[in-house]
C-alpha cells in the first residue's frame, strides 16, 4: 500500500558574505556563493557566484551565473552568464551556451561543444522530416492510383 520511497530534498547551499570557505565542494543541490570560496567545485545543479562573492576555484556545474568575480576555469553542462559586474578569469567549456551581458568581463578562452543530447536531437530531427517526406510521397502515390482507377 504505501510505497517506501525516500526522496532527496534539495536544499541549496550558501556561503554568505564575510564568509571565507577552502577545500574542494561536491554537491547535488545549487550553490550560492556571496562570500569567498578556494578549491574546486563539482555540482549536479547550479552554481551562482553572487555581486560580492569570490571564487577561486575550477568550476563544473549544469548552469552556472557569475555576478561576481571567478578566477579558474569553468566547465558547464548547460548555460554559463556573466552578468554586468561579474568577472572571469580562466578558460570556459560551454556545452550549451554563454551569455556576457554589457560589462561583464572576460578574461581567457572560450571553447563551446555540441552536447550529446542536442546533436543526436538534430539527426533526429533530421530522420523524421525525412520519413515526414516519404509518407507523402506514398499518400500522393495512393491518391493518383485511385484516380487512375
Amino acid at each position: 500500500m504505501f510505497k517506501d520511497h525516500k526522496r532527496i530534498a534539495a536544499t541549496d547551499t550558501l556561503i554568505g558574505q564575510g564568509t571565507l570557505s577552502e577545500g574542494n565542494m561536491i554537491c547535488e543541490a545549487g550553490l550560492r556563493i556571496e562570500g569567498e570560496h578556494r578549491g574546486d567545485i563539482e555540482c549536479k545543479a547550479d552554481v551562482i557566484i553572487g555581486e560580492c562573492g569570490l571564487a577561486r576555484s575550477n568550476i563544473t556545474a549544469r548552469d552556472i551565473t557569475i555576478a561576481g568575480k571567478v578566477f579558474g576555469d569553468i566547465i558547464t553542462k548547460g548555460r554559463l552568464t556573466i552578468t554586468s559586474s561579474g568577472m572571469l578569469t580562466g578558460s570556459i567549456t560551454a556545452a550549451h551556451s554563454l551569455i556576457i551581458q554589457d560589462g561583464g568581463r572576460l578574461i581567457g578562452s572560450c571553447q563551446m561543444e555540441l552536447a550529446a543530447d542536442s546533436n543526436n536531437r538534430s539527426l533526429l530531427e533530421k530522420e523524421a522530416s525525412q520519413m515526414k517526406g516519404k509518407e507523402l510521397t506514398g499518400k500522393e502515390s495512393k491518391e493518383k492510383s485511385r484516380q487512375a482507377g
